[in-house]
């Protein structure tokens, strides 16, 4: 009985180190054969895809073989039906091999004494492509090792993901979602039933049943999947019958190539993040608005591009982008990214100054500007039209993107101070000024589209400026402010009232569409016409020139970059929509020359009368005259009853009586009424007082003049003293130095001001009148 339990025990032993020694050698072999499972980098085209998923621009492989990610969800289930019922229907049951499957293969092998089929299993299809092997009996155990280790390692819906992405269609072209693009033009999750059975048999036979090659031999293959899913009750008749009528079309899709720049931009600033980029690209529009430019530019003299970027002003994304519009070409330097080349904005810059000029109160949307020709030092710009216009209000002045406003302004405002600004703002300027300068509102700094379009979107999103977003899963960015709502909305609101360039605006019927608030930029040389629009759904930049730098004679922003911009407006849903005006500003008379609210001054002082648009009830005067900084407006002055005419203060004359007049800047003179001007308005004056003076110009500094030049003497450690004295004028002199009070005097009394630093200094005397001169002189 003890011999017995010991042979049987040791019978259990031997089995168990022959399982032990087994088991220890297919560890052992799978550690020195592992399966060659492909690394995500390896096994997949990147590819960019618009908000929907379609793709806009694939990058193959280092083979040049096309496969698209996608996972068994993303794919249609009418597809995965057909695929499992067709070639293998106990996918989900065996491990991997069947043996009924292969049974019935050998059996037909037999038959035919060639081998026919191999009764392949997904799961085996999965190891031959992994592991190509010969058709021959030991290729096929060398597949059946391969697959039982294949299911070791993966579960069954990792190997059926792995067939759907890697399985072979024809030619380059591998996966599921690149055959439904390339074959479909559409994605694996929108297939027909028709459409299902031919790609379930395609990978059978690559070649033989290519749909673009041979049609016919691809419809009668499908046409069989069709019949054996009818045979085995998982399609009913009706919707076999249905299918089979849908023709094969025979036509391959190129891979896509749209958004090439961007898409080119995405790949690289994504890499080795993920395979498939999803952009908020809009492909429909991307595709209509890609085929308008590359038309557009066909038009134009050689060399020239454009570019256009969308965006909606909800989330600042982008809906279509357009970098250059001749990819490829190399004459159009098809290459050449426009939406990031840095180049002059021209004329685009002035709306963002006007609206931080509201904001500190220098002006309202109505306050009369100075478009006389002007000088600063060296620095004297003309306007686009090489003429003046004199008086003009703001609105005006932007509308009309007239120059020697803008400048004016940004002298007031501050160049350094505007530079720094739009920094804040998220806007790169490129200078080699690190201080700005006044040409900057010009164009004489670099910019690029991208950055134009997220200032204007400012405009739109309550004076707010947020990055682009390309990415449709990317988190929100913060905001930064830029101006005030308030700025944000009239400014926009003059822009509006900009007619566009063709003669549509003309059509009553449409007129009340436009109202798109838009602005247009040429730069020095006719090197860079653009355009930018904004509604309250979108925000829009074009940009037309030659990358290479060259100029296009007379292209100018209105003429070139402009009916491109209103296009792609009228191309837009729901374009056109106005802003809503915010609270906090309102409609108010206001009168030139002074500026100021209508109900507030003497009805003499209202030359002229406009409706301005006023925030927080500040309503900022005219600036003082250029020519007169010290004169004060309305201007007081004395004249003799009797006779009418204008009269010293201190003339001994019992008949004297205070007048006012309000005056324009002297620079305007040309441009207004003959009633308006100084010498009109201002009585003669009396010959009784030879003191009298007229409006400034018999005040006069004495012993100084401008350029003189005071040097220390060597060694001597103190403070200069600059004389001070005046003579005519009226009443009180009043100094100041570099713009700060200094000290008052009488006529002809002397003065002395005290310099202890190097530099030049700026000396002005005004009388009671407001009458004024000045010298500049410089001390070392």
């Amino acid at each position: 009985m003890l011999h017995r339990y010991a042979k049987k025990y040791s019978r259990v032993i031997t089995a168990a180190m022959v399982i032990t020694a087994l088991l220890c050698s297919t560890i052992l072999l799978d550690f020195l054969f592992p399966l060659k499972l492909p690394s995500p980098d390896d096994l997949f085209t990147r590819v960019v895809v618009d908000k929907d998923g379609r793709p806009l621009r694939a990058f193959p492989d280092s083979k040049g073989v096309w496969r698209y990610a996608i996972t068994l969800e993303d794919i249609s289930p009418l597809y995965l039906e057909a695929l499992l019922n067709y070639e293998d229907r106990r996918f989900w049951q065996h491990p991997g091999i069947d043996p009924l499957a292969l049974a019935r293969a050998t059996i037909s092998n037999i038959r035919h004494k060639t081998i026919i089929s191999g009764g392949s299993t997904l799961s085996m299809q999965v190891a031959r492509l992994l592991h190509p092997h010969s058709r021959s009996i030991s290729g096929k155990l060398y597949q059946i090792l391969r697959t039982l280790q294949l299911e070791w390692h993966l579960s069954k819906k990792q190997i059926l993901t792995l067939y759907c992405n890697i399985a072979p269609f024809g030619g380059t072209v591998e996966g599921v979602q690149a055959a439904s693009f390339t074959y479909l033009n559409k994605p694996a999750s929108e297939l027909t039933r028709a459409e299902a059975a031919l790609l379930a048999v395609l990978p059978q036979s690559p070649t033989r049943f290519r749909p673009d090659l041979h049609p016919q031999a691809a419809q009668n293959a499908r046409d069989k999947v069709l019949d054996r899913l009818n045979a085995f009750g998982k399609w009913s008749t009706d919707e076999v019958d249905s299918a089979k009528l849908e023709p094969v079309i025979a036509y391959r899709h190129a891979p896509p190539q749209y958004a090439p720049l961007l898409s080119r931009r995405l790949i690289t600033q994504q890499q080795g993040i993920t395979h498939t980029i999803q952009t908020t690209v809009d492909g429909e529009l991307q595709r209509a608005l890609e085929d308008y430019l590359h038309y557009y530019v066909e038009g134009q003299a050689e060399k020239t591009s454009a570019a256009a970027l969308v965006l909606d002003n909800t989330d600042n994304s982008v809906l279509a982008y357009i970098g250059t519009a001749d990819f490829g070409n190399p004459t159009r330097f098809g290459h050449v990214d426009m939406v990031q080349a840095i180049r002059s904005p021209g004329s685009t810059l002035k709306p963002f100054l006007y609206a931080m000029a509201m904001d500190k109160g220098f002006i309202h949307s109505h306050s009369l500007l100075n478009d006389t020709p002007q000088n600063w030092h060296d620095y004297r710009p003309g306007n686009f039209s090489g003429g003046f216009s004199g008086p003009v209000s703001v609105a005006e002045a932007l509308q009309r993107s007239l120059n020697i406003p803008a400048v004016s302004l940004m002298e007031k405002f501050g160049p350094a101070n505007f530079s720094a600004r739009l920094q804040n703002a998220g806007l790169q300027l490129i200078s080699t000024d690190k201080n700005g300068n006044l040409a900057v509102i010009l164009g004489g700094v670099g910019i690029t589209l991208e950055d134009l379009v997220i200032g204007y979107s400012a405009f739109a999103n309550k004076g707010r400026t947020r990055p682009l977003k390309y990415l449709k899963k990317s988190l929100p960015e913060q905001e930064r402010f830029f101006f005030s709502e308030q700025a944000a909305w009239t400014t926009q609101h003059i822009l509006s009232g900009v007619d566009r360039p063709d003669a549509i605006h003309r059509i009553s019927a449409l007129a009340s569409r436009d109202k798109l608030a838009w602005k247009t930029g040429t730069s020095y040389g006719f090197r860079d016409s653009w355009a930018i629009g904004l509604d309250r759904n979108y925000t829009i930049g074009v940009w037309v020139g030659r990358p290479d730098g060259t100029p296009s004679p007379g292209a100018s922003g209105r003429s070139h970059a402009g009916p491109l911009l209103h296009a792609i407006a009228d191309h837009l849903e729901n374009s056109r929509q106005p802003i809503a005006k915010p609270q906090k500003i309102k409609q108010q008379e206001i009168c030139w020359p002074l500026g100021t609210l209508k109900n507030e001054q003497e009805l003499k002082h209202c030359h002229a009368t406009h409706l301005a648009w006023i925030i927080n009830d500040t309503v900022p005067p005219t600036w003082p005259d250029k020519l007169q900084p010290f004169r004060k407006n309305p201007l007081l002055y004395s004249t003799d009853t009797k006779t009418g005419d204008r009269v010293h203060s201190g003339c001994s004359n019992e008949n004297i009586q205070q007048q006012s007049v309000a005056l324009w800047p002297l620079s305007l003179e040309p441009w207004i009424k003959p009633a308006y001007r100084q010498r009109r308005q201002l009585p003669p004056l009396s010959p009784e007082c030879p003191q009298a003076v007229d409006s400034g110009v018999d005040i006069k500094i004495g012993r100084l003049e401008t350029g003189s030049i005071f040097q220390a003497p060597v060694n001597l450690n103190r403070a200069l003293a600059i004389p001070l004295q005046a003579s005519g004028g009226e009443g009180i002199h009043s100094w100041y130095i570099n713009g700060h009070f200094h000290h008052q005097s009488h006529a002809s009394a002397a003065g002395t001001a005290i310099i202890d630093k190097a530099g030049e200094y700026q000396i002005v005397v005004s009388d009671s009148r407001g009458n004024v001169d000045k010298v500049r002189v410089e001390v070392r």
